[in-house]
């Protein structure tokens, strides 16, 4: 129990950590999809969960990140304005708002300068959370599941066989 505590705590932190780095991070989707591969037996209904939280709450902070630094610090004002302009549009399309994000949860594309973009016009974060997470929650279960499939047929030798 404990280790599968502290594993899925290490997963977490990973994932959080992977959804907070605004480029250059790899996929989170692979690293659900390698868990899956690696521990076949893993349960994709835990692991799914588990593993949106934490790309929700990363890309969260990252948006509040894109606020509070480049916004507040760094934009001029007038490409303040030009934001503001972009906020008021966002504002009057909530439906299309929730529409995009969930469409960028379900996928593999990358939201991170989604929500950096998003960030930047200090909107309310919960109008996309929620429709990232259930996306997420979706596409990690169905990650984690094929990786667990594609583990379980192949058989790749262990790293400690090779040397």
């Amino acid at each position: 129990m404990i280790g599968q505590l502290s594993a899925l705590t290490l997963l977490f932190v990973l994932i959080f950590g992977l959804n907070l780095i605004p480029a250059f991070a790899p996929p989170t989707w692979m690293a659900v999809a390698f868990v899956g591969f690696e521990f076949p037996d893993a349960n994709p209904l835990l692991l799914a969960p588990i593993a949106a939280v934490a790309a929700t709450l990363g890309r969260l902070c990252l948006a509040k990140l894109a606020h509070w630094l480049v916004r507040e610090r760094l934009l001029s004002k007038t490409h303040q304005e030009n934001i503001d302009v972009i906020k008021e549009r966002l504002e009057k399309r909530t439906a299309l708002t929730f529409s995009v994000f969930l469409f960028y949860a379900f996928s593999p594309l990358p939201s991170n300068f989604l929500f950096i973009a998003y960030g930047l016009t200090g909107l309310p974060l919960l109008r996309v959370a929620l429709p990232f997470f259930i996306g997420r929650t979706v596409s990690y279960a169905a990650f984690t599941m094929s990786g667990a499939v594609v583990g379980r047929h192949l058989h790749v030798e262990s790293l400690e066989s090779m040397l």
